[in-house]
């Protein structure tokens, strides 16, 4: 079994690295049969289609024959498809939660022949920086771990072990109280960013289930706190850059805490999600901005998210001819040339700048200082949002 066997699979995440030199394997009992037999420890990798830094790790590591060599002689290789397996993915993301690591995609997992963690961690780059480990000295020094002090690995599977057990523990306890939730969504409101909205720095997620709490503990109680907090968020986002003004649709994150620079990849569940709270903001504001922000990102799920079978994709990718976020971004003769006389107007609505507002290109947005815009001029942003959709 000493091959990349993907080319077996139907995952398209998992196809994708059917031609890598690593000698990627599916998960499969006879994986572990494999890994038991020699007696190797496994390398989980787990990601998706959409993700950037998926691809990223993809492109520096494992499509490298010097990176490969050392997994291939060291390890059993396990990819999976995060979307296909979300049970997988749920297991060992604990698994890192609990060793005290940031959660996230790629997930990079080490593991004995049967399953077990005993380290892990996320992106890991060729060559130190960042404070991250190059991956092949990660490599090195894990195979070396696992090979001489075998009662530390298995002293850090037993301690995941009985850590996961009494996190996934279901025997029935005392139920949360009403007041326990309303005193913690109280809380979770005073995290809240007062300028921007969205709870902490960069990277800010939208965090919609928190979003929902905090809007569920307003309209039961009429804590005024959590409604300011849910507003402001969605506000600000609908403004910000995360929003693609143009085809509709929240990325999955902001890299800024103005919501300005996404990391451009839009997510179903996060859309599906912000429809519901956007729903509730409207009705409670009547606020214009959530009714745009409702039917553009139905109207972007129903456009480009449907599929042939009537399903529905998942994710949408960041990257655009092999460039994160080509898509989405704009320079401002790009605009001057497309808009003709409207340019200006749409340059000021917008945030485009001859210098850009984001590594010298610009993202568009509408959180900054500019109008209040007129009917007349907001129908003809309109007309230019067409015209460069």
């Amino acid at each position: 079994m000493t091959e990349n066997t993907l080319h077996l699979e139907t995952s398209p995440y998992l196809l994708q690295h059917a031609d890598n030199p690593v000698h990627w394997k599916a998960w499969k009992p006879e994986t572990f049969a494999e890994a038991r037999k020699r007696n190797l420890p496994i390398l989980l990798s787990v990601g998706y289609a959409a993700c950037h830094w998926c691809h990223v790790m993809a492109h520096e590591s494992f499509e490298t024959p010097d990176i490969a060599e050392i997994m291939n002689v060291s390890f059993i290789n396990i990819k999976v498809d995060r979307e296909e397996r979300p049970d997988i993915d749920g297991i060992y993301q604990h698994a890192l939660m609990l060793l005290g690591k940031q959660v996230g995609w790629p997930l990079t997992m080490f593991l004995t022949p049967d399953g077990d963690p005993f380290w892990g961690g996320t992106y890991f780059p060729p060559t130190s920086r960042h404070g991250l480990p190059a991956f092949p000295d990660l490599l090195k020094a894990i195979t070396d771990f696992y090979a001489t002090k075998q009662d530390q690995v298995t002293d850090a599977v037993n301690q995941l072990k009985g850590a996961m057990t009494e996190l996934t523990d279901t025997s029935s306890g005392t139920l949360i109280s009403m007041a326990l939730i309303d005193d913690a969504a109280t809380r979770l409101a005073r995290e809240i960013d007062p300028i921007n909205g969205g709870i902490g720095s960069a990277p800010k997620f939208p965090n919609p289930s928190i979003m929902e709490l905090l809007w569920r503990a307003y309209k039961r109680n009429g804590n005024s706190t959590c409604k300011e907090a849910v507003l402001l968020t969605l506000t600000k986002m609908s403004a910000g850059g995360i929003y693609d003004h143009l085809g509709g649709g929240y990325a999955r994150y902001s890299t800024d805490e103005r919501w300005l620079a996404p990391h451009f990849e839009k997510m179903l569940y996060d859309n599906a999600q912000l429809l519901d709270l956007l729903l509730g903001a409207w009705q409670e504001t009547q606020d214009p901005i959530f009714a745009a922000r409702i039917t553009e990102t139905a109207d972007w799920i129903l456009r480009e998210m449907v599929t042939a079978d009537g399903g529905i994709a998942s994710t949408i990718d960041a990257d655009s001819e092999g460039i994160e976020g080509k898509f989405y971004i704009w320079s401002k003769t790009e605009i001057d040339q497309l808009l003709g006389t409207d340019a200006d107007l749409f340059n000021a609505a917008y945030d485009v700048t001859e210098n850009g507002n984001w590594e010298n290109v610009t993202i568009l947005n509408r959180n900054h200082p500019a109008g209040p815009f007129t009917t007349d001029q907001e129908h003809t942003l309109t007309k230019c949002r067409k015209i460069l959709f």
